[in-house]
């Protein structure tokens, strides 16, 4: 079976490519378009090694491939490129999204600070890495220093709130079965996410809701929260939605999410009585949800389960206010909004210029360079499985040597030599404290906005060690 396929290892899926290999008879014609007749000794000779490989990774040393234009996502052979432009697959989604009056290119960036202006669209790991290598050796000892008495003195009291709500137990229970695909982690997770809601009075379990879903009955009011909307963001599938009509009798439901999935929960939504679905296929960056006509004037909660990286911070500012400006200290809620609920993830992938509360970070002497190295740490702490050696709270109290003092460590050279000769235990504990840390300025910026909120850990390491939720609530 694998000789039919291309041989051509994709390290980032652990697989081969699973194209066909080139016929022959394309490869003379390769030849023969392009005019090189080396290419013919090489087929000669070598024929079995163009053989083994499909379009895509047989080696062409003269052309060069570029991102698209119209999708960055995928890339094009430079040469092609003016034609791929014209039959984009992507071109008329993005013509069609330029036209509805939602779209506001880079509303919720947070780039709107003349200092930004010069920042690069991504700051890659790599960048992140070499950035930490660079580092002298008193510079790392500080900055891990500097990690730990922060992390003592403001993310000490994070709660363990692992909240599994009665109103969830159709679907704990699986008395529902919409022929969904049913992982018993993700539920957990979700009915985890949706008790905190409860518990902190933003939603109310409502037995008649219940009975409306499993005997079908019109008569009965399903909703007692006084919320008929919800906003869930980076939605994918919209499987956490799902659980929130079916057990909490939300009627109008929100999918923001900028990629298209199949085995979607939005065939079954629709089969509620009385619930409109509406899925906005956009970036949270450029969603104006203040023009979305159809929320208007609707009291709504925003959801999200493992927005990754910045799409946390870009969910955020998208519910608080587009352009809210952190250094006058105005707040501003959105009239309608009632709760937020958001499980953060992939802090590896977080951007300084999109990150939501940079004033807090410099407050406590958190310079960018510091944030791009914080990051890159994060990544340490789900690299490997740490549940044996780590404590239940998710993380060691002392990861590095005391004080920071990593100048003391033997056979030091260097950063990397520092790095790369630490126990992954230490690693992985070093990486929890840094995503408290992010995500604890990203909860007092939601406070600061006027919301009661708070964060926490709303399920056991064992089920996911990206457990940490901001969940909030209009006063």
């Amino acid at each position: 079976m694998g000789e039919n396929r291309c041989q051509y290892w994709l390290p980032k899926k652990s697989r081969l490519c699973s194209n066909t290999p080139l016929h022959p008879s394309v490869l003379v014609f390769s030849a023969l378009f392009y005019r090189q007749p080396v290419f013919f000794v090489i087929y000669a000779h070598s024929c079995f090694h163009f053989l083994r490989f499909c379009g895509n990774h047989t080696t062409r040393s003269h052309v060069k491939w570029v991102p698209c234009p119209i999708d960055p996502s995928h890339q094009v052979l430079e040469e092609n490129m003016d034609g791929h432009v014209k039959k984009c697959p992507m071109l008329k989604q993005t013509q069609a999204l330029s036209l509805e009056p939602y779209y506001q290119k880079g509303i919720n960036s947070g780039t709107h600070d003349s200092a930004l202006l010069d920042e690069p669209d991504v700051t890659s790991s790599e960048m992140k890495r070499n950035l930490v290598y660079a580092f002298t050796l008193h510079q790392f000892s500080a900055l891990l220093s500097k990690i730990h008495a922060i992390h003592t003195s403001l993310c000490k009291d994070i709660a363990f709130s692992y909240k599994v709500p009665q109103a969830c137990d159709v679907w704990i229970k699986r008395q529902i079965d919409r022929k969904l695909p049913y992982k018993e982690k993700h539920v957990l997770q979700q009915a985890s996410i949706l008790g905190n809601l409860e518990d902190l009075g933003v939603l109310s379990y409502s037995a008649q809701a219940l009975a409306k879903q499993i005997c079908s009955d019109p008569l009965l009011d399903s909703n007692d929260n006084g919320i008929s909307a919800v906003v869930e963001f980076g939605a994918g599938r919209g499987y956490l939605t799902q659980i929130l009509a079916d057990c909490y009798g939300i009627t109008k439901v929100f999918l923001v999410e900028r990629k298209s999935y199949k085995l979607k929960a939005d065939r079954s939504l629709r089969q509620i009585q009385d619930l409109t679905l509406e899925r906005l296929r956009i970036d949270i960056e450029d969603l104006n949800l203040n023009a979305v006509q159809s929320l208007r004037g609707i009291p709504y909660l925003a959801v999200g389960k493992h927005l990754c990286g910045p799409a946390t911070d870009l969910t955020l500012r998208c519910c608080l206010g587009e352009n809210y400006d952190q250094n006058s200290g105005t707040e501003h809620i959105r009239q309608n909004l009632r709760g937020i609920a958001v499980a953060t993830c992939c802090h590896h992938l977080c951007q300084w210029k999109h990150y939501t509360n940079r004033r807090y970070l410099m407050k406590l002497g958190i310079t960018k360079d510091d944030f791009h190295a914080i990051t890159w740490f994060t990544s340490w702490a789900v690299d490997a499985d740490h549940g044996s050696t780590l404590s239940d709270d998710g993380f060691l109290q002392s990861p590095v040597p005391p004080d920071g003092n990593v100048e003391s460590l033997p056979d030091a050279e260097g950063v990397e030599d520092i790095v790369r000769n630490m126990k992954p235990v230490d690693r992985a504990a070093l990486g929890f404290m840094c995503k408290d840390i992010i995500d604890m300025g990203r909860m007092l910026w939601v406070k600061e906005c006027g919301l009661e909120s708070k964060l926490v850990k709303y399920v056991p390491s064992d089920i996911s060690p990206e457990n940490r939720l901001i969940v909030a609530r209009a006063k």
